[in-house]
């Protein structure tokens, strides 16, 4: 029975540990990222490139998926109002049936953003991926992070650890009910994140430098 009980104990213990390691790290990525989230056009400071942090255009049901749209319109917002001169679209290219780099940027050519001003990152498969990504590939060490505000604060604490001078502006924000299972599970890649900053995780792919001009 004695050994029943101490892997009681270490269970509890174990699960007390994670409860705690989760909401204090969500606690830290809020507090030291909330300077540099902006929800207004007029406030945020310009910057030559804004980073789109990709998802799919479709849910599951085959629904439009609001990230997406709203992150659409976010990138076209801070690009007419001069406050961007380029965009970086960086997601997932994993197989030629799932591009979003692609998708997005035909979304934002039929919204009146030049061709010639989008650019591509087609290994953008995490958001660390994405903006060191950035950094090492792309050659900006300065720019505009584009999200919902949620997954904004993780890519800002990623940057800040990278030493990238990032701000980001938030997109709508997704109804609680439509957006919760996406919001529960970013508390869990909260930590994720920490553990692969600590361990200095990689990209899993960078290449040859690209120059965005």
């Amino acid at each position: 029975m004695k050994i029943f009980k101490l892997i009681f104990k270490f269970s509890l213990l174990g699960v007390i540990f994670t409860i705690l390691l989760v909401i204090l790290t969500d606690q830290a990525v809020q507090h030291y990222t909330k300077a540099q989230l902006y929800d207004s056009v007029e406030a945020i400071p310009s910057n030559k490139v804004g980073i789109v942090l990709g998802t799919a255009k479709y849910v599951r049901s085959g629904q439009l998926n609001l990230y997406y749209s709203y992150r659409i319109n976010a990138a076209v917002e801070l690009y007419k109002s001069g406050k961007i001169k380029f965009i970086l679209i960086s997601g997932d290219n994993s197989t030629r049936f799932y591009d979003e780099p692609s998708t997005f940027k035909k979304d934002l050519i039929k919204r009146g953003v030049p061709e010639e001003h989008i650019f591509l990152d087609y290994a953008g498969f995490s958001t660390l991926d994405s903006i060191i990504r950035a950094k090492k590939v792309f050659g900006q060490s300065k720019f505009t992070i584009i999200s919902q505000a949620f997954h904004n604060e993780r890519a800002v604490f990623i940057a800040n650890f990278k030493e990238i001078d990032a701000v980001a502006y938030n997109a709508k924000s997704i109804p609680f009910k439509y957006g919760l299972y996406v919001k529960t599970r970013e508390k869990l890649a909260r930590v994720k994140m920490l553990f692969d900053l600590m361990l200095n995780i990689q990209p899993k792919f960078l290449g040859d430098p690209v120059q965005i001009q």
